[in-house]
């Protein structure tokens, strides 16, 4: 039934006239790009990600064209069997590189791996032999066999009626090298995606997956490794050309030369660039959701594609969104995990998505290359992320765990959308969920190992990196302390401890740090201490409380975004836990830090911390102070 469909379908295009072939191409074509949104997106963002200085009309401009080439490509492939061969030296003309190519191999024959890219009217070389001057040299052409095993023979047969030979890539390996052995030439398309069982390369800028065959044997045979590509001319008429490509011989330096030709071809050539098949997965083995987080392939070519380059570092490509938790203790306690992956995936360019008042933060890390701030809420929050299509995210990674996380990644139209899920949770907005282990007890288990967990369940191949981003400045004397929580009263150890610890201690000076919510608090704590206690709520900055910390030799603290933060900036701590749970949510930086819970509390919280007394954190402190001086 497929043959006999094949066969009607390859008449009637034969003999249809070529102006209505013409405009029903166009009509498919523009159909294809508008009513298929999946594909239109493909060939959008992957010109966007190759060219992304070039405006969105020129980018919808090349993809439309794109669309309309290769449907006329498919019906003159599908007319190719039944057209009359005068007809086919009409629509077929050969440019003099090959014709001259032809002249040398009959004088003097050689083998030749001759390679093609999915550039418009690629099947044109099936009446290559019926153009160039006779004799045409022994060719073989290796093609992916059609599942039905009549229709796959009427093509072949089909195809090679011109002289050349078909070899199947399920069998035709063997062949196509006795071919080479006896100087004949095989022809290959380069361009696919080769999946996991290729090689790691860079194509205009992206890490992909390429064939190593060519390279394979042009090593083994020593071949010349040649590209003809078609050229349109018009509808239904092309012109065939061909260029030498210089390589070193070997299967890395081959295979990594032709993705530099086909890049120079379309980054030069806009004529080139709008028959290349944009809608195509060139890319698309780099983002299987398992392996999202890391690179992955048979082969890594990396390291020499970036030296023939002269490159330095992958360019920066892969576009991750991560959308950062709302709380400032979890902004900072997911740097560990910031950096593991742009270790794991080096072409990651990270964007971090977060409230306003922490762009200074993230930007001191220097751990994202873009920043972006959370638009305020109204009218137009949502509008926001809408608007956001137009920059092509590949994957969004909410650390926030709500619908509305979830809703900005899908009104932004991100293809890949990962999420945590806890159990009896329905996150309908995800693409890819990673569900909690229901033996897994959050309880016992830090914060930072779920997330771990979680981004290793994506490909995630690189440990956190818990190194502080900075130190105490030498010579710090003061003591900082936080005495308020901005999200939770019960975290907050009682001004009386707060001041019978100052009390204490008449030879230091305090600090006290937190936000204008706190003030009534840190007033309460400094009241009658004079200048011994500045008192700084609600009066920096983040960047100058960033600064204000790292001058405290030691911060005494609820558990709080400000603990965190100065875990982060290296200042030892004494964290003060009563209710809440330091196994979960403690300090995860390595720099000095003591956890003081009440007398009996368990070690996952659970006690009032007014029962934590004085004397412990004064305990914590003469310690701390014995440490520092031993």
């Amino acid at each position: 039934m497929l043959k006999l469909l094949l066969q009607s379908t390859s008449w009637l295009l034969a003999h249809a006239p070529e102006p209505l072939l013409h405009g029903l191409s166009a009509v498919v074509g523009e159909m294809i790009f508008w009513l298929l949104p999946r594909r239109r997106r493909a060939a959008l963002s992957n010109l966007h990600h190759a060219f992304p200085d070039r405006p969105a009309a020129w980018y919808r401009k090349v993809a439309r064209a794109s669309s309309r080439r290769m449907v006329e490509t498919v019906f003159f492939s599908a007319a190719t069997p039944i057209i009359h061969p005068d007809r086919i030296t009409k629509i077929i003309r050969p440019h003099a590189s090959l014709v001259e190519f032809t002249l040398a191999h009959q004088r003097r024959p050689r083998p030749v791996v001759l390679v093609s890219p999915h550039l418009a009217y690629w099947e044109a070389e099936i009446g290559m032999p019926h153009v160039l001057p006779k004799p045409f040299p022994e060719i073989g052409v290796i093609y992916r066999p059609l599942d039905n095993e009549a229709a796959d023979h009427w093509v072949k047969h089909a195809r090679e009626r011109f002289g050349l030979r078909l070899l199947s890539r399920k069998e035709g390996f063997a062949e196509a090298m006795r071919i080479l052995r006896r100087n004949g030439i095989v022809g290959i398309l380069f361009d696919q995606n080769a999946g996991l069982q290729g090689a790691l390369t860079t194509l205009l800028g992206r890490v992909c997956s390429t064939s190593e065959l060519t390279g394979l044997l042009a090593a083994k045979f020593g071949c010349d490794v040649t590209v003809m590509y078609p050229r349109r001319l018009g509808f239904w008429r092309t012109e065939l050309h061909l260029e030498a490509v210089p390589n070193d011989g070997t299967t890395e330096g081959t295979t990594i030369a032709l993705n530099r030709w086909l890049e120079s071809k379309l980054t030069a050539d806009e004529e080139l660039c709008a028959s290349w098949l944009w809608a195509h997965e060139r890319w698309r083995n780099q983002d299987i959701p398992a392996r999202r987080f890391r690179l992955e392939a048979k082969r890594d070519f990396l390291a020499a594609d970036l030296r023939a380059r002269g490159w330095t570092a992958l360019p920066r490509r892969t576009r991750v969104v991560v959308r950062l938790p709302n709380w400032l203790g979890d902004v900072v306690m997911a740097l560990p995990l910031l950096r593991a992956l742009r270790v794991s995936r080096p072409d990651a360019e990270i964007t971090l998505l977060a409230k306003a008042p922490f762009l200074p933060l993230l930007e001191s890390w220097g751990v994202a290359d873009r920043l972006e701030a959370l638009p305020r809420p109204g009218l137009g929050y949502f509008r926001h992320f809408w608007r956001r299509r137009g920059t092509y995210p590949d994957v969004w990674l909410p650390f926030t765990n709500s619908v509305r996380g979830d809703l900005e990644a899908r009104l932004a139209g991100s293809p890949q959308r990962f999420g945590l899920v806890r159990p009896g949770k329905w996150r309908p907005l995800l693409s890819h969920r990673y569900r909690v282990p229901p033996d897994f007890d959050e309880r016992s288990h830090h914060q930072l190992e779920l997330w771990e967990k979680f981004l290793r369940h994506f490909g995630l191949n690189a440990a956190p990196d818990r190194t502080p981003v900075a130190g105490p400045r030498p010579g710090s004397t003061v003591i900082g302390l936080i005495a308020g929580s901005e999200n939770n009263p019960a975290k907050r150890w009682p001004v009386a401890h707060w001041r019978a610890l100052v009390e204490a201690r008449p030879a230091d000076r305090f600090v006290l740090f937190g936000t204008a919510n706190d003030r009534p608090i840190t007033d309460a704590v400094a009241a009658g201490f004079g200048d011994r206690v500045e008192n700084l709520a609600g009066r920096t900055t983040l960047p100058e409380y960033c600064s204000r910390l790292q001058g405290c030799r030691v911060l005494v603290t609820n558990d709080t975004g400000g603990m965190h933060l100065a875990n982060a900036l290296g200042v030892p701590l004494i964290a003060l836990f009563g209710p809440t749970n330091p196994v979960r949510t403690g300090p995860v930086f390595a720099a000095p830090a003591t956890i003081l819970q009440p007398a009996g509390c368990p070690p996952t919280g659970g006690l009032p911390l007014d029962q934590l007394a004085p004397a412990q954190v004064l305990a914590a402190l003469a310690a701390h102070d014995a440490a520092s001086r031993g």
